[in-house]
């Protein structure tokens, strides 16, 4: 008898011969809950019991349970009866009280095959890259999506999971010695949809998009991280992953430049009016550099921190701090000067450099950014305090 195919990383389906049913069709969850548990089971009998509170939990299924399990494994075996008229009651076996998948009948799972191309050992690394290769196409998700929230699910699907992880990012390193930096992207990038939090697989990601000569792409995986773990845990990459961007975007260049081409690099792509925003890493630098200068030309620099608050009666959700936020973030940027520079340094703060300007002309550009905003935005009822210290110059050490 040919074997019968069956796809859990993903979708859930099962295939014979030319014939094929998944879980994308309209029979109830349950149908397919009972299916993917006798076969993760198969090779021992399941108790009605343990079927019954898979399906129902602690809330009985009727006054009858034991009758609403069997409407149910005539659903099962009505599906089943697609594959070939007898199907359901050749695969589903009745033994002992309880339930059987039928051992005699072979099987080929695509979750068994991902995890023994992942664990096996082998002998030369080209035969590994291959194995992991084909390992990583079977992965179309993972391990029963649509049954992902059921507790016996959570420990398999995390398990599979953390191995497509680690196998991508050992893939990603073959392939990589191998020059094949077109195909590390392609499976970096694939990998980063299903983990967008997750900074070792953007570090590869970046690295290898930096190695394709595409700086400007490894700068937007970059961005796009960076922007999600601010906005949705208000925290920054780590030191690692900001080191990776700054070493992929920041590469020299193995030619003399003219000096011409310097200067053109130097100018600022887009003139745009008011204070500069960055980065807030970049922030930090640029007051080193201003810092420095202090102890040489003794001019006053403050430093001024922009905080956002909701109220006692009503505080701010997420959406509506990231909406004024950004709506301050712009009078900031209209009302000072091209030579100030801002960033933002937290979810709800931003923080202000003011060259030359004194403690008092500082706090009247703070009530001028406040007033504006109040008067564009009059019906915000948000808090924003401000404070004003003075950038500490920096005293060089023998």
């Amino acid at each position: 008898m040919e074997p019968i195919y069956v796809q859990m990383l993903g979708s859930f389906s099962l295939t014979a011969g030319d014939v094929k049913i998944s879980d994308s069709d309209n029979r109830t969850r349950k149908v397919w809950a009972l299916l993917a548990y006798l076969l993760c089971h198969r090779g021992r009998i399941v108790s009605q019991k343990k079927l019954i509170e898979l399906l129902w939990g602690e809330e009985p299924a009727s006054s009858n349970p034991e009758n609403a399990l069997r409407i149910s494994f005539h659903r099962v075996r009505s599906a089943l009866n697609q594959l070939w008229p007898t199907a359901g009651h050749d695969l589903i076996l009745r033994k002992e009280g309880g339930y059987l998948w039928n051992p005699d009948i072979p099987l080929v799972i695509d979750s068994e095959t991902f995890d023994s191309l992942c664990t096996a050992e082998y002998d030369r690394e080209e035969d590994r890259l291959k194995a992991y290769l084909e390992a990583l196409s079977l992965y179309g998700g993972d391990f029963l999506e649509k049954q992902s929230s059921d507790p016996w699910v959570i420990p398999i699907s995390t398990h599979f999971h953390n191995l497509y992880v680690s196998t991508v990012m050992a893939t990603t390193t073959m392939l990589s010695a191998r020059g094949r930096h077109q195909e590390a992207v392609g499976l970096c990038r694939r990998a980063v949809a299903g983990e967008p939090y997750h900074e070792p697989l953007h570090q590869m990601l970046m690295q290898e998009l930096a190695a394709q000569g595409d700086p400007d792409a490894a700068a937007a995986v970059y961005d796009e991280l960076s922007h999600r773990l601010f906005d949705d845990f208000g925290i920054r990459p780590s030191e690692q992953t900001r080191k990776v961007y700054r070493n992929a975007v920041h590469t020299l260049s193995d030619k003399t430049l003219p000096m011409d081409l310097v200067l053109e690099q130097l100018q600022e792509p887009e003139a745009i009016s008011g204070a500069m925003r960055c980065d807030y890493d970049y922030f930090k630098v640029l007051c080193f550099a201003e810092s420095r200068a202090m102890e040489r030309n003794g001019n006053a620099t403050h430093i001024v921190l922009l905080s956002l608050s909701g109220t006692p009666d009503k505080p701010l959700t997420k959406r509506s701090m990231h909406r004024i936020m950004g709506q301050l973030g712009e009078q900031i940027r209209t009302n000072l000067r091209r030579g100030d520079t801002f960033s933002q340094c937290s979810v709800s703060q931003y923080i202000i450099m003011l060259p030359h300007a004194n403690y008092e002309n500082s706090c009247m550009v703070c009530r001028r950014i406040l007033g504006a905003f109040n008067r564009k935005h009059p019906h915000v009822t948000a808090k924003i305090h401000y404070m004003v210290q003075p950038l500490t110059p920096s005293i060089c050490v023998p």
